[in-house]
Protein backbone atom coordinates (compact mmCIF):
# COMPACT_ATOMS: atom_id res chain seq x y z
CA UNK A 1 0.00 0.00 0.00
CA UNK A 2 1.49 3.38 -0.93
CA UNK A 3 2.51 5.59 1.95
CA UNK A 4 1.49 9.18 2.54
CA UNK A 5 2.41 11.72 -0.10
CA UNK A 6 5.85 13.26 0.42
CA UNK A 7 4.62 16.37 -1.41
CA UNK A 8 1.93 16.87 1.25
CA UNK A 9 4.33 16.36 4.17
CA UNK A 10 5.46 19.55 5.89
CA UNK A 11 7.86 19.82 8.80
CA UNK A 12 5.86 20.64 11.91
CA UNK A 13 2.63 18.97 10.77
CA UNK A 14 0.86 17.12 13.58
CA UNK A 15 -0.08 13.71 12.20
CA UNK A 16 -1.55 12.14 15.34
CA UNK A 17 -2.65 12.97 18.83
CA UNK A 18 -4.15 10.43 21.21
CA UNK A 19 -4.64 9.71 24.89
CA UNK A 20 -4.56 6.08 26.05
CA UNK A 21 -5.65 4.72 29.42
CA UNK A 22 -3.53 1.98 30.98
CA UNK A 23 -4.81 -0.23 33.80
CA UNK A 24 -3.54 -3.35 35.50
CA UNK A 25 -5.83 -5.27 33.14
CA UNK A 26 -3.94 -3.69 30.22
CA UNK A 27 -0.69 -4.98 31.73
CA UNK A 28 -2.09 -8.51 32.12
CA UNK A 29 -3.23 -8.57 28.51
CA UNK A 30 0.09 -7.20 27.28
CA UNK A 31 2.03 -9.74 29.35
CA UNK A 32 0.01 -12.55 27.80
CA UNK A 33 0.53 -11.28 24.27
CA UNK A 34 4.23 -10.53 24.69
CA UNK A 35 5.28 -13.27 27.09
CA UNK A 36 6.82 -10.65 29.42
CA UNK A 37 5.81 -11.86 32.88
CA UNK A 38 8.43 -9.91 34.83
CA UNK A 39 6.95 -9.34 38.31
CA UNK A 40 7.66 -5.60 38.14
CA UNK A 41 4.58 -5.49 35.90
CA UNK A 42 2.16 -7.14 38.36
CA UNK A 43 3.61 -7.42 41.89
CA UNK A 44 3.84 -4.21 43.93
CA UNK A 45 6.02 -5.71 46.68
CA UNK A 46 8.52 -7.07 44.16
CA UNK A 47 8.58 -3.84 42.13
CA UNK A 48 9.21 -1.80 45.28
CA UNK A 49 11.94 -4.22 46.40
CA UNK A 50 13.92 -3.38 43.27
CA UNK A 51 13.53 0.37 43.74
CA UNK A 52 10.47 1.10 41.61
CA UNK A 53 7.49 3.13 42.84
CA UNK A 54 5.26 0.07 42.39
CA UNK A 55 4.02 -1.86 39.38
CA UNK A 56 5.05 -0.20 36.12
CA UNK A 57 3.85 -0.49 32.54
CA UNK A 58 5.96 -2.50 30.13
CA UNK A 59 8.39 -0.31 28.23
CA UNK A 60 7.62 -2.13 25.02
CA UNK A 61 3.90 -1.46 25.56
CA UNK A 62 4.65 2.24 25.80
CA UNK A 63 6.88 2.05 22.74
CA UNK A 64 4.18 0.18 20.82
CA UNK A 65 1.55 2.78 21.67
CA UNK A 66 3.81 5.42 20.15
CA UNK A 67 4.48 3.33 17.07
CA UNK A 68 0.80 2.60 16.53
CA UNK A 69 -0.10 6.20 15.74
CA UNK A 70 2.68 6.38 13.14
CA UNK A 71 1.63 3.12 11.50
CA UNK A 72 -1.99 4.25 11.30
CA UNK A 73 -0.92 7.41 9.48
CA UNK A 74 1.70 5.73 7.29
CA UNK A 75 -0.27 2.66 6.31
CA UNK A 76 0.77 -1.01 6.52
CA UNK A 77 4.37 -1.73 5.58
CA UNK A 78 5.46 1.89 5.22
CA UNK A 79 7.19 2.38 8.58
CA UNK A 80 10.82 1.65 7.75
CA UNK A 81 12.13 1.85 11.32
CA UNK A 82 11.18 3.07 14.75
CA UNK A 83 13.31 3.47 17.82
CA UNK A 84 13.38 5.15 21.20
CA UNK A 85 14.99 5.14 24.64
CA UNK A 86 13.05 4.37 27.80
CA UNK A 87 13.54 7.39 30.03
CA UNK A 88 10.97 7.13 32.82
CA UNK A 89 8.65 4.41 34.18
CA UNK A 90 4.87 4.65 34.21
CA UNK A 91 3.51 3.50 37.58
CA UNK A 92 0.11 1.82 37.25
CA UNK A 93 -2.05 1.78 40.41
CA UNK A 94 -3.93 -1.35 41.42
CA UNK A 95 -7.46 0.03 41.19
CA UNK A 96 -7.22 3.01 38.87
CA UNK A 97 -5.93 3.94 35.43
CA UNK A 98 -3.19 6.19 34.18
CA UNK A 99 -3.34 8.10 30.92
CA UNK A 100 -0.50 8.54 28.47
CA UNK A 101 -0.65 11.28 25.86
CA UNK A 102 0.86 10.63 22.44
CA UNK A 103 1.66 13.12 19.71
CA UNK A 104 3.42 12.51 16.43
CA UNK A 105 4.84 15.31 14.30
CA UNK A 106 6.66 15.44 10.98
CA UNK A 107 10.23 16.43 11.84
CA UNK A 108 12.07 16.05 8.52
CA UNK A 109 11.21 15.44 4.88
CA UNK A 110 13.64 13.93 2.36
CA UNK A 111 11.86 14.50 -0.95
CA UNK A 112 14.54 12.75 -3.01
CA UNK A 113 14.41 9.53 -0.95
CA UNK A 114 10.66 9.96 -0.33
CA UNK A 115 11.17 9.43 3.39
CA UNK A 116 9.63 11.37 6.25
CA UNK A 117 10.96 11.35 9.81
CA UNK A 118 8.23 11.42 12.43
CA UNK A 119 9.03 12.41 16.01
CA UNK A 120 6.80 10.80 18.62
CA UNK A 121 6.23 12.18 22.11
CA UNK A 122 4.73 9.91 24.77
CA UNK A 123 4.02 11.66 28.06
CA UNK A 124 2.70 10.62 31.44
CA UNK A 125 1.82 13.24 34.06
CA UNK A 126 3.37 15.94 31.87
CA UNK A 127 6.76 14.20 31.53
CA UNK A 128 8.21 12.36 28.56
CA UNK A 129 8.55 8.62 29.10
CA UNK A 130 10.35 7.91 25.82
CA UNK A 131 13.44 9.68 24.58
CA UNK A 132 14.31 10.25 20.93
CA UNK A 133 11.27 8.34 19.71
CA UNK A 134 11.51 8.54 15.94
CA UNK A 135 10.14 6.69 12.95
CA UNK A 136 11.08 6.83 9.29
CA UNK A 137 8.21 6.43 6.85
CA UNK A 138 8.36 5.56 3.16
CA UNK A 139 6.16 7.97 1.22
CA UNK A 140 4.69 7.92 -2.25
Amino acid sequence: MPGPSVAAATVGDLIAQRSVAITRDTLVRYAGASGDFNPIHYNDAFAESVGLPGVIAHGMLTMGLGASVVEEWAGPGNVLDYGCRFTRPIPVPALDEVVVDITATIAAVDEDARIVRVDVVVEFAGQKVLGKAQAHVQCS
